[in-house]
C-alpha cells in the first residue's frame, strides 16, 4: 500500500512538473486610458525568446511560466517590461506619433518586405566625414566618392538615382553639382542619425519611385519618453588630418508640445594614407536644425522642422575643382492622426522644400594659370506626401496616397581662357557654358498597397504605383538643341510600378519571397548635362531627351533563422534590367572643351536592351554569452552588360565584415574586420581598372564613468593598411593621385559626450 502511495504520488508530480513546463498562460492587453484591445503587439519570454502575438481583440496565449519576465511591445505603445501571471491584463500608454520611420517592426501588416534597421551607429565612436562613411560596414554596401566629402552609398548594382535616399521619411536636399560633389549625404550630419532603413529592392510603393531601393535616414527623437529640460555637449578628435567635431543639442518637452535644437561644427584636414602620402581632404561644415512638436491630442502630432547646413573650404581629391562653398537649407511640415475610426488606421501630411547653392572652381588648381573655371549651380526640390491608411477588415491593411518631387537646376560654368596652344593671349576669352540649361522635372506618383493577414503566420502584400513625369528645358545651349533636330521639346510619360511579397513567420523562422517592379525615369544629367565630364572616365558627357525610363524586374528570396543563441540569415536575390541607361562613345559627337585632347570624341546615355545582377547576401551571429557577440556577413553582387557583353561598372567586389563585442554594464569594446576581394570583373567601355582586394582591422572602445557621461576611443585600420576602394576614382584630368583616392592610414579617436 505504501509503495502505491509513493508510486500515485510520483505520477503526479511527474505531471504537475510537465505540465508546469508546458503552460500556456493567457491574458488581454489594452489601452491604458480608452481600454480598447490592442491588436498586433508583441509578447516576448526573456529567458527563452519565445514570441506571440496579440488577436484582434487583444489577446494572447503563450508557452510561458507564471513569473517569467516579457517584453510587451507595439509600434504605436511604449515597450514595457512585467512578469506573468494566470490572468494577464496588460495596460499599454501610447507613445509619440513617430512621423520620421517608414519601417515598422513585428507588424506583419505593418512590415515592408525586404526591408532592415540598421541603428548601431551611435556607439561607433569616431568621427564619419559625411552620412555616407555610415554605410562602410553594412553589408551589401558600399560608398563612392570624388573626395572625403562627397560619398554617399552603392548598394548592390544600384547607385545614384537608382536608390531613393531620403530624409526623415521622405524630404530631399538632391544635388546641385553634376559631379555630384554635395550629395543628400553632406547635407545631414552624422551624429544626428539614429538608425537608417534600408528597402532592398522595389518592393514598396508607397516612398516615392523607387527603382533599386529605398534608404531612409532617421534623425534622432530625444523627445521620446522625457519631459522636461534636456541636452547633450558631445566633441570628438582624430589624430590622421587633426579632425575637431563639435556638438550641442538642447529640447525641451511636454505633454502637448516638444522644442528641439541642434548644431555642430566640423574641422576635417588632409589626411595621410597608409603610405605617409598626404591626400587633399579638407572642409569645414556648420550646422543647425530646429524641430517644434505639437500634440493636440494623444492621437494627433503637429510638427516643424528646419535645418541649415554651411560647408566651406571644401577640397575634393577626386575632381579637377573645389567647393569653395557648399550652403543647403531644408524645411518640413509634418502632422498625423492615428486611430480615426474602426476602419481608418491613420491621416498623414508631409510637405518640404529644400535649396542647395553650390560654387565650383579651379582657383587653387594648377590648371587655373590656363583657364580659370567657375561654377555656381543651384537646386531647388519642392515635395510632399498624403497618405490614408484604411482598416477594411481585422486582416487587412490599405495604404493609399499621393506623393510629388518637383526638382529644378540652374547654373553656368564661366571659363576665364588665358593660354591657348601654348601662348599667352593679349586679353583672356571669357566663355559662358550652360551646365543645366534651366532644367525642370517633377514626378507626382499615386500608390495604393495592401497588406493581408491570410493565416496566423502568413502575410501577403500587393501594391501598384504610377508616375507621372513631365521634364522641360528653359534656357537651352543652341548646339545641344542642334543635336536634337534644333528643339528640345517638353516631356511626359507614365510609368507604372508594382510589387507583390508573402512572408511566413515562427517560433524564430522567418523566410519571405518578393517580387517587384520598379521603373526609374531619367535623371537630368542623364537627359540633359551638355560635354561635362561627369562619370567614371575622362569622358564629356552629353545628355539624351529622348531617354527611355530604365525598368528594374527584381525577384528576392530570403530567410532568417534565431536559435536561442545563434541567428542565421541568407538572401538571394536577381534583376532583369529592361531599357538600363548606360552611355557609348559617339564618334558623330566630337569633344566640345579642348578639342585635341584625347578622348577627342563625347559620350551619349542611352538604354541598353538587356542587363541583369544576381547576388547573395549571408550572415551568421553568435551571442556567445550575456556579454559576448560575434557578428558576421559576406555579399557579394554581379551585373551583366548584356548588350556589351561585358560587366556593368562600379559594382561592389565580394565583401565581409567580421564583428567581436563585449559589453558590460558600464563599458563595451569591439573588434570590426573588413576584408574586400579583389575586383577583376570590371567594365572596359568605362575605363574601369583593376582594384586589389584589402583587410582592415579597427578597434572602438566606450566607458561611462557615471550617468550622463560617456567616452569613446578608437584606432581605425589598426594595421595602417595602404588601400582604396574599387568605388573611389579620381579624374584623370585632375592631376590627383593617378585615377585613386587612398583611404586614411592609421588613425586615432577620442570622443566626449555630457548628457543632462
Amino acid at each position: 500500500m505504501k509503495n502505491k502511495i509513493v508510486l500515485t504520488l510520483s505520477i503526479l508530480l511527474i505531471s504537475m512538473i510537465s505540465f508546469a513546463q508546458s503552460t500556456k498562460l493567457s491574458g488581454k492587453i489594452i489601452d491604458d486610458k480608452t481600454g480598447a484591445p490592442i491588436e498586433y503587439a508583441t509578447l516576448r519570454v526573456l529567458k527563452t525568446n519565445i514570441a506571440t502575438l496579440t488577436n484582434g481583440a487583444g489577446e494572447f496565449t503563450l508557452n510561458a511560466e507564471v513569473d517569467d519576465e516579457v517584453e510587451v511591445t507595439h509600434v504605436s505603445y511604449k515597450t514595457i517590461k512585467i512578469f506573468l501571471k494566470n490572468q494577464n491584463i496588460i495596460r499599454l500608454e501610447l507613445a509619440q506619433i513617430e512621423l520620421n520611420e517608414i519601417l515598422v517592426a513585428a507588424n506583419p501588416l505593418q512590415d515592408i518586405s525586404q526591408s532592415v534597421v540598421i541603428n548601431d551607429t551611435e556607439k561607433r565612436i569616431s568621427q564619419p566625414r559625411s552620412v555616407g562613411h555610415l554605410f562602410k560596414e553594412i553589408k551589401g554596401f558600399g560608398i563612392t566618392k570624388k573626395g572625403a566629402y562627397a560619398s554617399e552609398p552603392v548598394f548592390r548594382a544600384f547607385k545614384y538615382e537608382q536608390l531613393n535616399i531620403q530624409y526623415d521619411g521622405g524630404m530631399k536636399v538632391l544635388n546641385a553639382c553634376p559631379n555630384r560633389m554635395d550629395p543628400i549625404t553632406t547635407h545631414v550630419i552624422p551624429e544626428e542619425i539614429e538608425k537608417i532603413e534600408i528597402v532592398k529592392g522595389p518592393f514598396t510603393v508607397r516612398f516615392g519611385q523607387n527603382f533599386g531601393g529605398i534608404i531612409n535616414l532617421v534623425s534622432k527623437n530625444p523627445t521620446k519618453g522625457k519631459h522636461g529640460f534636456h541636452g547633450s555637449i558631445e566633441g570628438g578628435y582624430e589624430s590622421n588630418g587633426n579632425n575637431l567635431v563639435m556638438g550641442a543639442s538642447a529640447l525641451y518637452v511636454e505633454d502637448k508640445f516638444d522644442v528641439h535644437l541642434n548644431g555642430s561644427y566640423r574641422d576635417f584636414g588632409d589626411y595621410k594614407d597608409g603610405n605617409g602620402t598626404k591626400v587633399p581632404a579638407s572642409f569645414k561644415t556648420t550646422d543647425y536644425s530646429l524641430r517644434i512638436g505639437i500634440n493636440p491630442t494623444e492621437k494627433q502630432r503637429f510638427q516643424l522642422s528646419w535645418r541649415q547646413s554651411f560647408g566651406r573650404d571644401i577640397d575634393h581629391a577626386g575632381l579637377p575643382m573645389d567647393s569653395p562653398f557648399d550652403d543647403s537649407f531644408l524645411a518640413g511640415i509634418d502632422y498625423k492622426i492615428n486611430a480615426i475610426s474602426q476602419k481608418i488606421a491613420s491621416f498623414s501630411v508631409k510637405i518640404f522644400h529644400s535649396y542647395v547653392d553650390h560654387l565650383m572652381t579651379n582657383k587653387d588648381r594648377p590648371s587655373f594659370k590656363m583657364t580659370g573655371a567657375s561654377s555656381p549651380v543651384e537646386s531647388w526640390t519642392t515635395g510632399g506626401k498624403i497618405e490614408l491608411v484604411l482598416l477594411p477588415t481585422e486582416n487587412a491593411r490599405i495604404y493609399t496616397g499621393i506623393d510629388a518631387n518637383l526638382i529644378d537646376r540652374a547654373g553656368d560654368r564661366t571659363r576665364i581662357v588665358k593660354i591657348i596652344n601654348g601662348t599667352m593671349l593679349p586679353t583672356p576669352k571669357t566663355f559662358v557654358d550652360k551646365i543645366w540649361q534651366d532644367a525642370s522635372l517633377n514626378d507626382i506618383g499615386v500608390f495604393a498597397e495592401g497588406n493581408f493577414k491570410i493565416v496566423d503566420n502568413t502575410s501577403f502584400t500587393a501594391g501598384i504605383r504610377a508616375d507621372f513625369i513631365a521634364t522641360s528645358l528653359n534656357d537651352p545651349a543652341p548646339d545641344f538643341e542642334a543635336l536634337y533636330g534644333g528643339s528640345i521639346e517638353d516631356e511626359t510619360e507614365v510609368n507604372v510600378s508594382a510589387n507583390t511579397s508573402i512572408k511566413y513567420q515562427k517560433n524564430g523562422f522567418q523566410t519571405q519571397l518578393a517580387v517587384g517592379r520598379g521603373i526609374r525615369t531619367a535623371s537630368m544629367i542623364e537627359r540633359y548635362i551638355n560635354h561635362f565630364a561627369v562619370g567614371v572616365d575622362p569622358y564629356e558627357y552629353v545628355g539624351n531627351p529622348n531617354l527611355k525610363p530604365e525598368i528594374n524586374n527584381q525577384i528576392e528570396l530570403s530567410i532568417v533563422k534565431k536559435f536561442e543563441t545563434i541567428e542565421i540569415g541568407a538572401s538571394v536575390f536577381h534583376s532583369f534590367l529592361e531599357d538600363y541607361i548606360s552611355a557609348i562613345v559617339k564618334t558623330s559627337i566630337p569633344r566640345k572643351f579642348m578639342p585635341t585632347n584625347p578622348p577627342v570624341f563625347a559620350k551619349q546615355f542611352i538604354n541598353l536592351d538587356k542587363a541583369s545582377q544576381t547576388g547573395v547576401e549571408f550572415s551568421f551571429n553568435v551571442k556567445a554569452s550575456d556579454n559576448l557577440t560575434f557578428t558576421s556577413d559576406v555579399s557579394y553582387t554581379q551585373a551583366e552588360n548584356k548588350d556589351f557583353d561585358e560587366p556593368l561598372a562600379h559594382i561592389p567586389p565580394f565583401m565581409a565584415n567580421l564583428r567581436v563585442k563585449y559589453e558590460v554594464d558600464n563599458y563595451w569594446f569591439t573588434l570590426n574586420s573588413r576584408l574586400v576581394a579583389r575586383q577583376d570583373r570590371i567594365s572596359s567601355t568605362f575605363m574601369e581598372e583593376e582594384t586589389p582586394g584589402f583587410g582592415t582591422l579597427d578597434f572602438r572602445a566606450g566607458y561611462t564613468p557615471f550617468k550622463g557621461v560617456s567616452i569613446g576611443v578608437a584606432v581605425l585600420n589598426m594595421f595602417d593598411k595602404n588601400y582604396y576602394e574599387h568605388l573611389n576614382f579620381s579624374y584623370k584630368n585632375s592631376n590627383t593621385l593617378s585615377g585613386r583616392i587612398y583611404e586614411p592610414g592609421r588613425n586615432f579617436t577620442t570622443y566626449l559626450k555630457y548628457q543632462f
